[in-house]
């Protein structure tokens, strides 16, 4: 009646996990026509759809997807840094290209296009919204960088900044999947 313990492990429920990506995989690699608009996830719009299905499931059907907090740690580190790499060499000979073909100007708009959403988000959520400092700074972190999070868990030596991290992450990620590929395609 109480509901199932959580027992300490170390074992990885490496079934539910496959699963998740191979199901997220397949639901990404669908392509959706709308006009002559294809609409596709991608595999890693599926895949993070997934996780977020999993991991709501896992939590109001708690008997089935352990995943340890060590495997956690080692998914989201290797994977950040692999992201991280993989977009910096895919990116870099774009880059440059459109350093060449637009000048210094390419790189300032830039910088302006990251620094200022950050900084009015700092203000609204502090002034607006009246989040204490630590969510705030969680809830940027989660709609830029994955790094930032826990640079300031260990600033803060809390996981509070946490709590504003996780739905700032998702719905981020979750419009960058969906629109970066519609904004491509409206540009082009």
């Amino acid at each position: 009646m109480l509901g199932y313990p959580d027992r300490a492990t170390d074992v990885a429920d490496v079934a539910f996990i496959g699963a998740a990506i191979a199901i997220g995989a397949l639901v990404g690699a669908l392509v959706y026509k709308i006009g002559s608009v294809p609409l596709t996830l991608s595999t890693s719009g599926g895949a993070l759809f997934a996780g977020l299905f999993f991991g709501w499931l896992r939590s109001v059907r708690p008997t089935f997807g352990r995943i340890p907090s060590s495997t956690v740690w080692f998914m989201n580190s290797v994977g950040l840094n692999v992201f991280i790499a993989v977009v910096g060499i895919s990116s870099g000979p774009g880059f440059v290209a459109g350093l060449q073909q637009l000048g210094f100007s390419l790189f300032l708009w830039g910088a302006a296009v990251t620094t200022v959403p950050l900084v009015l988000a700092m203000y609204v959520g502090k002034y607006l919204f009246r989040f204490d400092d630590a969510i705030v700074l969680g809830c940027c972190s989660g709609a830029h960088d994955d790094s930032l999070v826990g640079m300031i868990n260990d600033r803060a030596k809390s996981q509070i900044p946490g709590l504003g991290y996780t739905v700032t992450y998702a719905v981020g990620n979750l419009f960058l999947t969906m629109w970066g590929v519609v904004l491509v395609m409206l540009l082009t």
